[in-house]
């Protein structure tokens, strides 16, 4: 099928690398929107912008991780159902890891409101920019139902072999975040607010 890589049948090695290597670029540029986040502030905003930004590289770091391990989780799952061709079972699954991205995503958007404070105080930010970093991570947190459906998806997608469609979806979001990066800080004259919005959107 196209975009997939058929790992039952064949010479394992080289379809093993390929899809590591996709999984990786796919997990570089996760991280790539804080940096990107970070570029910007940096270039238009000022050091304050920019520090504030980059405080919450840590926690932003952990999470992406954190949600990638979790849904390999899902994908073991669903490449098990779909070497055994069940399909409904495939189907439950495919459900399933939705409303789990969703249902978690909705609670850590909640836990995250609530303690944005605490974890900005936890990582010993200098008090004239904990205001602006937890402001980014108050807005960051409201991607959340977003970010883990994403990952779970690409999950499923990963799971029949095909590695490209969610590389492809990230680096078109990547693309617009940058661009609304610029559009919200040059043209409307947001800071942390504006480059945080634009990952969120």
């Amino acid at each position: 099928m196209n975009g997939q890589i058929e790992m039952t049948s064949g010479p394992l090695g080289g379809k093993i690398l390929k899809y590591a290597l996709l999984l990786a670029a796919t997990g570089i540029l996760q991280q790539l929107f804080n940096a990107a986040d970070i570029a910007v502030v940096g270039q238009y905003c000022g050091t304050n912008a920019q520090a504030a930004v980059g405080a919450n590289g840590p926690v932003i770091g952990l999470m992406v991780n954190f949600f990638v391990g979790i849904s390999l989780g899902s994908n073991v799952v669903m490449a098990r159902l779909i070497g055994k061709k069940d399909a409904k079972g495939v189907s439950r699954a495919v459900h399933s890891s939705v409303l789990v991205a969703l249902a978690g995503g909705f609670l850590l958007l909640a836990l995250g409101e609530i303690f944005a404070g605490k974890i900005v105080l936890a990582l010993s930010v200098p008090n004239e920019i904990s205001g602006a970093a937890e402001k980014y991570l108050r807005i960051y947190f409201l991607g959340m139902p977003v970010i883990l459906l994403y990952n779970f998806e690409a999950a499923i997608f990963r799971s029949t072999g095909d590695t490209r469609k969610p590389l492809a979806a990230l680096t078109i979001s990547g693309v617009v975040n940058v661009a609304l990066n610029l559009f919200f800080v040059r043209a409307l004259g947001m800071d942390v607010d504006g480059v945080a919005t634009a990952t969120a959107v």
